[in-house]
Parts: structure tokens; sequence; C-alpha cells
């Protein structure tokens, strides 16, 4: 649905984006991320029509976003970070004005507007001036422009900024519901955002791709060990040398201190190897007092961090 090749854009002399290539499938939902800076809203730019590339190739829906910018705009809806509205109008009236911008059929158009309002949550403020709504209603009149043309590809900049936590969770899965007849980018910060909605990942950084994958891949990818955390009640010189003695242990590391005698420990091993069972009997023939064992996952902001770390290392 959407394919990018080597795309790059040159602010004058500065680089934003270099040889950025990717593909979206239809109906997936693809995760967009990167520190600030690094060419993310450049990107999006680029595939909505509101900024040419300096070399490189796009496509949406099959149309090239530069040879073929109007029906590209036709097909896509687009909520930036800063959502532009006409705070002087309701909310049923600025949709009735995008609504005509986009050419919705005006015998379906009044249809359009109240399932969209339905479906963002704010038929019930429909008839406020957008200058008195909050922050999280502005938001959600904002994803509502973007979907009033009934677009194939949504492009989502931020979408849940400025939303409370049930707010996120609605939105969350109104953008599920979305993916299964549209297709999808969601630029976040929020990163367990994208692990809860989004199929694949992409990462930029410093305006080159670093990384496409899911996040299961990525993360199994990225992974060098195995981690367990432990809490033992004993004495913390013997018991960090003698767990050093387990089968299977690599490195033992003192986390912090709980209580006088209770501390907490990182326990690695090697990559898929689990040394659970051992550590517990090992710990309960010692006498020590075993209050947490788990194992840890290297979460998506462990992924993030080291792929970015590493790419400007290099």
């Amino acid at each position: 649905m959407i394919e990018v090749t080597n795309l790059s854009k040159f602010y004058g002399t500065e680089l934003a984006i270099q040889n950025v290539s990717f593909s979206v499938e239809k109906g997936e939902i693809m995760g967009f991320l990167g520190p600030n800076g690094a060419g993310k809203t450049t990107t999006m730019r680029i595939l909505t029509g509101f900024m040419p590339a300096t070399s490189g190739k796009a496509s949406v829906a099959g149309f090239d976003v530069f040879e073929q910018s109007l029906a590209v705009r036709q097909r896509i809806g687009y909520l930036p970070e800063d959502v532009p509205l006409y705070r002087d109008l309701d909310v049923k009236e600025f949709l009735g004005f995008v609504a005509d911008v986009k050419n919705v059929s005006a015998k379906s158009k009044t249809q359009h507007i109240d399932a969209v309002m339905s479906r963002c949550g704010i038929s019930n403020v429909q008839n406020r001036l957008i200058a008195n709504l909050s922050k999280g209603y502005r938001q959600r009149v904002g994803l509502a422009q973007a979907l009033i043309a009934e677009p194939e590809v949504l492009v989502l900049d931020e979408p849940t900024t400025g939303l409370d936590p049930a707010q996120i969770i609605e939105i969350r899965e109104v953008i599920r519901e979305l993916a299964q007849e549209k297709t999808i980018i969601l630029s976040t910060h929020i990163l367990p955002e994208v692990s809860m909605t989004c199929q694949r990942v992409i990462i930029i950084n410093r305006g080159k791709i670093v990384a496409v994958d899911t996040t299961e891949n990525l993360t199994d990818r990225m992974q060098k060990s195995t981690k367990v955390i432990l809490q033992i009640d004993g004495p913390t010189d013997t018991v960090q040398q003698s767990l050093h003695s387990v089968p299977g242990v690599l490195g033992v590391e003192v986390v912090e201190q709980v209580q006088d005698l209770v501390f907490r420990y990182q326990i690695d091993s090697a990559k898929g190897q689990d040394v659970r069972q051992a550590l517990a009997s090992h710990i309960i023939t010692k006498g020590w007092g075993l209050l947490e064992l788990r194992a840890v996952e290297m979460s998506l902001e462990d992924v993030f961090v080291q792929l970015v770390t590493k790419e400007e290392e290099e």
C-alpha cells in the first residue's frame, strides 16, 4: 500500500532524511519511532504531499506521491502533531467544511460526519465551539477530520497527545478497528503504545532507518542474554559470590538494597537458557530467604535505546 525508496530531503544544506526506504502492507499498523529531529515528521509530510523530497520515490495505493499528488491526497487522512483547527467553528460545522474540501458527496455527507463523530467519541460536543474544547477533545476532532473522507491510508502523528488514560485506551481501540479496513502509519513517543497497537515498527535516527521489523523480532535480535531478577534475604557478599557458581550464570549484579540484609540482584545467563530452577534450588540449599524470582523481558524502550545509541556511536 505504501512504498518508499531512497527518499532524501535537504533543507538548504541541512540533511533531514537520507535514503529512507520501507514498505507498509494493506491493513497494517506501522509504528514510526525516533528521537526528536530524527526525520519522522519530514517523512510523513512528504508522504502526505505537504512538501517535496529532494530525491527518491514514494507511492501510496499505487499512485506516485510526486507525479500524482492529488490522487495520493485523496486517499490519505493526515493527523499532524499540532492539529490545525478553525476554533471559531463548532465541531459539526468544522467537519462539514472538511467534508466539502475533500469532496465528500452531499448525499452522504451528514451520514459520514455522524459516523465519524460517533467513532471518535465527539458526538456529545458536536455543537460546541472548538475554541472551548479541551486539548483531548481537540485531538479527537483532529482524528475525525482525518477520517471524514474514508481514506485508504491514515498517517497519525502523536494521535493520543493530550488525552487522559481512559481516552488513550479508547483511541487505541479505534486505531485497531480502523486497521481492519485501512493502512496506518503511527508516529508516537509513547513506546508501549507501539507494542500494544502496531504489527511492525520503523526506527529512524539522524535521518536514516536503523531498523524495520516486528517488536518481537527486534527484541529477540537485540537481547544478548537472559536476565532474571532475584530478591534474597542473606549476606550480600556471600550471596553474590555464591550465585556465580550456579551452572549457566554469566553475571551477578546488585541492583538495590531493599532492607538491611535484603538485596535485589540481576542475573545474566546465556540467551535462551533458563536458570531459574537452578537458582531457586541453590538459594534454598544455602538457607537464604528467596523473596522474589522473575524473568526480565527486554522492552521496546530497551531496543530503541540500544539501536539509537549504537547508531550515534558509529
